[in-house]
């Protein structure tokens, strides 16, 4: 078979395989009489082995080696290109995910790319500076896809730059919803809870639905931060969870202050009262706790959180008795 007919027969042109044969990889079994190359079968199944070895990406010296060294051992060469194909893939599937988002924003010139280019890098910026800077400018009104508004706010672990997000994020509104809701369905609870606070600063009653979802999350941390959220938005639901966290001093002087708030309503109020003495006035509650109860109430309106808080003025630690006695005066006053 002369080369022309091995091309067409083969799918690889002659000039590549004139280059197959200067690198050594093939080699014509003869020449024909006027001087031209000669192949045989073995030639042309030699010539699809090489291909097929080429389309698994194997470089043309690794190529030569499989088919001509005996002791050639394919395993740990086919590991690294497993290896370099997800490199591949992943580094194609950034630059995919980076066009579809300057496309989302259209950009009505390259001005605008190469703006949303720049914002983009600033917020995977090894500079929490940048970041923070780059997020400002999302919520200032530059053109920032949501998508990588919220996968920032997803993973930025610090406070200011996160604040930043999620006040760019309550600038788009519901547009977020879906891509945080997604966030709260992480098996990282750390991610579930910057979900939960992106969410928080969102209006709405799609919010508030994500907001309760999350208060049965199986984390203690995501739950207590949607009862902050919720009990601000007035949801009776988070008592519970704002109750135990008084109880167990976390983030008590916020848990109060919004179960203060929430008590505006009567019945809601008496559920406050018999759920913090439940946890707090037992016999078997210490000082410490019976002195957090008597604050937790200063804000509690109606009879029973008085009634309680005449007990507790009489409580045999002094400390406990004089707050509570001056919680009471307070009361009064009003």
């Amino acid at each position: 078979m002369l080369i022309g007919d091995v091309a067409r027969r083969s799918g690889v042109s002659a000039r590549m395989l004139r280059h197959y044969e200067s690198l050594g990889l093939l080699s014509p079994t003869g020449r024909t009489g006027a001087g031209y190359r000669e192949y045989s079968s073995q030639d042309v199944r030699r010539v699809f082995h090489i291909e097929s070895l080429r389309s698994l990406g194997l470089p043309l010296r690794d190529v030569a080696r499989a088919l001509d060294d005996p002791g050639f051992t394919p395993s740990g060469l086919i590991e690294t290109l497993v290896c370099r194909t997800r490199e591949r893939i992943a580094a194609e599937t950034e630059l995919l995910t980076r066009l579809e988002r300057i496309g989302a924003v259209e950009p009505a010139d390259w001005e605008d790319v190469l703006r949303s280019v720049a914002l983009l890098h600033a917020l995977r910026s090894e500079s929490a500076g940048k970041r923070q800077r780059a997020a400002l400018s999302a919520a200032g009104g530059d053109a920032v896809p949501v998508e990588a508004l919220v996968e920032a706010a997803l993973s930025e672990a610090e406070p200011n730059v996160a604040g930043a997000l999620r006040w760019a994020l309550a600038r788009s509104g519901a547009a977020a919803l879906a891509l945080l809701a997604q966030g709260l369905g992480s098996p990282a609870a750390e991610v579930r809870t910057r979900a939960v606070r992106a969410v928080a600063e969102i209006p709405g009653r799609g919010a508030t639905a994500l907001l309760q979802d999350a208060l049965a999350d199986c984390d203690v941390g995501v739950r207590r931060c949607a009862a902050l959220a919720l009990g601000a938005r007035g949801v009776a639901d988070a008592v519970p969870t704002l109750t135990d966290m008084i109880a167990d001093e976390v983030n008590d002087v916020e848990a109060a202050d919004v179960l203060g708030a929430l008590a505006g309503d009567p019945p809601v109020a008496d559920r406050i009262v018999a759920g913090l003495v439940g946890r707090l006035g037992t016999e078997a509650a210490g000082p410490s706790a019976r002195l957090r109860l008597a604050q937790a109430l200063a804000d509690i309106p109606g009879g029973a959180a008085s009634r309680v808080l005449s007990g507790l003025s009489r409580d045999e630690d002094r400390t406990v008795a004089l707050t509570a006695a001056y919680v009471l005066e307070l009361r009064d006053s009003r």
